[in-house]
């Protein structure tokens, strides 16, 4: 009863006039960003963020996360009707839904994704919100080893989940660690790798780490490929069709399952809707009801990876509230936002009444997010889809002037450009020689968490650092750390064993 207040306080927030605009600018940047190649939800989220520096709290992170939401659904437009996924999620959304189109069934395949981002929104919004007190509750028995651990869970998981091989990926997440440790040392006061130089005195803003990798870096990749793309002539149909009760009933398994899926695996730091999305097509592909007919055009294709891809938001913005780990690209541009206005995310936020509000608002604004995109899609696709049209190269020509501008905004210097540009050679190199970035980028925002709480451990139980491991909530979340970085090294060298037997047992193959 008394999250259900305070989440009826927050819808009251949330309809103010300042907080419903910064929503409906959001969705609009997450729609755009989310179908155009190249761009994508994190950087639509990146590019909004310095324009959050003069705002409130509150109408700040109510943009970014409906940018954030707004870009697990609006990208099945392309990927239905052109066959362009503008995201890496949206990819198990053409194998069906374009085979749908391919025969005439447009408009459905558009209906089935948007019920489908609807109910996972929904669903799952719902679900983390009557967990979010007693998840801070839990949160509070953390000390500092417990905090430790529970950041180094969320660096290794997003190692484990990188995507590439695990040495590149620790290369780039203590590539980010020694970012974080440049400037003047929190405990002892001295300077660490500044060179003497007063620029790096103060450190790297993490903000120009996260505009350059994913911003600054992402446009400098695209300029070494093509600016080009190719878009297909105009579909007949960019209408969208309900699919009726009976057709919606058939499917609820399916419902069920992928929501489950995406809320879950949404928790798991690292994890990401693009992770989320394929799993929950897999898994629908292997125990679904018609498993067998998946990739040849029907509703059960569209329905699990959208949902799962948009309940994946709840799961992640939820933990960063309540324990103040990112658990994604999008979700640590959103720490950041909370940092840059002097607000630490965790369980201190459910302490006292005016921090607790924020947190019911920003809770109450994700589910008026999820009806507003699914509303904005169904009236305004033929709109959005033009998007495609606008040159790629006075889109990366505007990409990078936002990027500069916000740089300088931040401290109103020279050198902040110049760091824009250093990151985002270095996310092009990064690219270039398959290193991944989020490691590195999630690496410079939690190294000093990390740092801070390591510390504090060391000089509470005097350098026992067995503490980490034999408290019960930070032993087990250390645990919990070693098989996230052990699984994938486990899962390799089974494959390479396996490889090796069947090469032995049939060596003409």
């Amino acid at each position: 009863m008394h999250t259900l207040q305070l989440l009826l306080a927050g819808f009251a927030e949330v309809f103010k006039p300042l907080d419903l605009l910064m929503m409906f600018i959001g969705l609009l940047i997450g729609m755009a960003v989310s179908i155009m190649p190249g761009l994508g939800l994190v950087m639509g989220v990146v590019l909004a963020l310095p324009f959050t520096y003069g705002m409130a709290l509150e109408p700040s992170i109510i943009l970014l996360t409906a940018i954030y939401m707004s870009g697990t659904y609006a990208g099945c437009f392309t990927a239905i009707l052109y066959r362009i996924p503008g995201e890496p999620m949206d990819v198990p959304l053409l194998w069906d839904g374009y085979a749908m189109t391919q025969r005439g069934e447009a408009a459905k395949a558009l209906g089935w994704a948007l019920v489908a981002a609807l109910t996972g929104g929904l669903v799952s919004t719902a679900v983390m919100t009557t967990l979010a007190t007693p998840l801070s509750e839990f949160a509070l028995k953390f000390g500092a080893p417990e905090y430790f651990a529970a950041v180094f869970f969320g660096l290794t998981t997003v190692v484990a989940l990188a995507g590439t091989s695990i040495p590149n990926a620790l290369i780039s997440l203590f590539l980010g660690l020694l970012v974080a440790t440049i400037g003047t040392d929190s405990t002892y006061g001295t300077e660490r790798f500044t060179f003497n130089s007063p620029i790096l005195t103060n450190g790297v803003p993490y903000v120009m780490v996260l505009v350059g990798m994913y911003g600054f870096g992402e446009i400098l990749i695209k300029l070494g490929q093509s600016l080009h793309v190719e878009v297909p002539p105009d579909r007949a149909s960019t209408k969208t069709r309900f699919p009726s009760f009976a057709e919606l009933w058939q499917l609820r398994a399916t419902f069920v399952r992928s929501t489950f899926l995406g809320t879950i695996l949404g928790v798991v730091p690292g994890a990401g809707a693009t992770i989320t999305s394929f799993v929950s097509y897999a898994i629908e592909k292997q125990y679904g009801r018609r498993g067998n007919q998946i990739g040849t055009g029907i509703p059960e294709g569209i329905v699990a990876p959208q949902i799962a891809s948009t309940a994946s938001v709840a799961g992640h913005i939820v933990p960063l509230l309540t324990l103040g780990i990112p658990g994604s690209g999008a979700t640590a541009v959103i720490l950041a936002a909370f940092l840059l206005h002097g607000v630490q995310p965790g369980p201190f936020l459910f302490e006292n009444p005016e921090s607790t509000l924020v947190v019911y608002t920003i809770m109450a604004s994700m589910f008026v997010a999820v009806v507003g995109m699914c509303l904005m899609g169904f009236a305004w696709i033929h709109v959005v889809v033009k998007v495609l049209t606008i040159p790629q190269g006075v889109l990366a020509a505007i990409v990078i002037m936002f990027c500069l501008i916000g740089a300088f905004a931040d401290r109103n210097t020279i050198s902040d450009m110049w760091m824009i540009v250093i990151f985002g050679t270095l996310a092009a190199l990064f690219e270039r020689y398959r290193f991944p970035v989020s490691p590195m980028v999630l690496g410079a925002i939690l190294g000093p968490l990390a740092e801070d709480s390591y510390m504090r451990s060391m000089i509470t139980y005097h350098r026992d650092w067995t503490v980490f491991f034999t408290q019960p909530i930070a032993g087990s979340l250390m645990a919990l750390s070693i098989v996230s970085l052990s699984y994938p090294i486990v899962r390799s060298l089974v494959a390479r064993r396996r490889a090796m037997v069947a090469a032995m047992q049939y060596p003409d193959l």
